[in-house]
This record gives C-alpha cells, sequence and structure tokens, in this order.
C-alpha cells in the first residue's frame, strides 16, 4: 500500500492539477492524506470535493504550527508500507509512481528521491532542467549536515523510516533535511535517481526559499540540526 502525505495552506491556485497527477497512479487502495493547515481560501473545499469522489483522499486538520507540524500531522495519518511525501503545488510525472517502486524493489532502498525541474508558475517555462545539478544533491548524513540536498517533495521512504523521524524537532528549518540525515545515519540505504519525475512550481507563494542566509545564520542552523540529533540519539 502507497500513502501520499501532502500539506497544504492556501492552496487553491494549483491544488487540483497537483492531486489529479498522483490520484491518476495510485491504486484502488491507495492512500492520500492532506493536512490542511487552516486554509482561508477554497483549498478545503477543492480537497472536501476530492474526498466525496474519491475515497482514497482523507482530509485531516492540521495542528495550525507551521509546516513542520503539518507535515508530521499527515506523516501520523499514514498507513502505507511505502510514503511519498508531495507539495499542493506541483505536478508529478505521469511515471512517477512506478519508477520509484520499481527502484525500492530492485535495490533495497530506504529512501529514493528523484531529480526534478524547476518550472514556471504556469509549467510552460523551464527555469531550472535539474535541481540535482543545482544543488549538486549527493546522499550521505555529512555531506548534508553540511549543505543539505534533501528535497521533500522528491522523496519516498518505507514506513520503518517513520520510527526514525517522529517527532520532527520543531525549530530546524525543514523537515526534508531531517527526514534524509536520520535515514542515512541509520539505514545506509538511500538513492538518488537521476529520472526527473517532478514539475517543481516557483512562484510567489512558496513556503522553500533557493537563497542563502547569512554564513552566521548558516552556521547557527546547522549547530541547532546536530544539536537536536544528538539530542535524540543519533540513529535512534
Amino acid at each position: 500500500m502507497i500513502s501520499v502525505a501532502v500539506v497544504t495552506y492556501n492552496g487553491e491556485k494549483y491544488l487540483r492539477p497537483q492531486l489529479d497527477s498522483i490520484l491518476s497512479q495510485l491504486d484502488s487502495g491507495d492512500q492520500v492524506v492532506v493536512s490542511d493547515d487552516g486554509s482561508k481560501d477554497s483549498t478545503r473545499e477543492i480537497l472536501k470535493d476530492y474526498a466525496g469522489r474519491d475515497a482514497r483522499v482523507q482530509l485531516v486538520d492540521g495542528p495550525g504550527q507551521g509546516v513542520i507540524a503539518n507535515v508530521e500531522c499527515a506523516l501520523k495519518n499514514c498507513r502505507g508500507d511505502y510514503i511519498f511525501l508531495a507539495d499542493q503545488d506541483d505536478v508529478w510525472a505521469e511515471d512517477k509512481v512506478q519508477v520509484v517502486m520499481e527502484t525500492f524493489q530492485s535495490t533495497g532502498a530506504m529512501l529514493v528521491m528523484h531529480d526534478a525541474r524547476v518550472v514556471d508558475q504556469d509549467c510552460k517555462k523551464v527555469l531550472m532542467p535539474s535541481f540535482f545539478s543545482y544543488r549538486h544533491s549527493k546522499k550521505g548524513a555529512v555531506k548534508n549536515i553540511i549543505k543539505n540536498s534533501y528535497m521533500g517533495c522528491c522523496m519516498a521512504f518505507r514506513r520503518q523510516v517513520l520510527e526514525q523521524v517522529i517527532p520532527i524537532p520543531r525549530d530546524i528549518q525543514m523537515h526534508d533535511q531531517w527526514i534524509g540525515v536520520k535515514c542515512d545515519l541509520k539505514y545506509h540505504r538511500t538513492v538518488l535517481l537521476a529520472e526527473t519525475l517532478l514539475d517543481y512550481r516557483r512562484h510567489e507563494d512558496n513556503v522553500s526559499d533557493f537563497g542563502h542566509n547569512t554564513p552566521w545564520v548558516m552556521i547557527k542552523n546547522r549547530l541547532k540540526f546536530l544539536n537536536r540529533l544528538l539530542n535524540r540519539g543519533m540513529v535512534g
């Protein structure tokens, strides 16, 4: 069984194409968990419409405590053996699920992350053909503590990984670095796929930022991240 964890907040502009691209690839017994964090636009109405027409879609109320807490809320409601993360505003390639699942089976990976291309808000203009190339993406805990290249919307992992990552510390920058590094430390079975299996929209409402902090802020964030790893136990 596959679960897809989606977090939403005021996502009415782009939500329908994303849900359609996900649902078209799932079996009848799979699950899409959408944790909505108090949207003020028509996002909840859209989600209620999908949930009313498709039993695979489960709408849950987010905790209203920010992105990381909302991601954790979605993950806690996932029942699948394999869990895919998804943003509200991207579009999945039509063979994403098939390619990722084949990779799990052929490699024994615990976590799979594929490449993405960055596009404009209308998915018409390619702004960046490869996130991997831009970010110099590599697996490994040390590399991704120093400079994170894990991108949550491109990730899928086995259910066992949840035992390592939940609860997610609320004061780290983002959940994707935490999930990737914790998985690396525990299992050493991460696979990066060069296939571009997602269109990542860039628009004025993006939560994630491709910019860089000042050196001091970057050092402080890394020290905080390391402290949370040590407090939790590096592999537990």
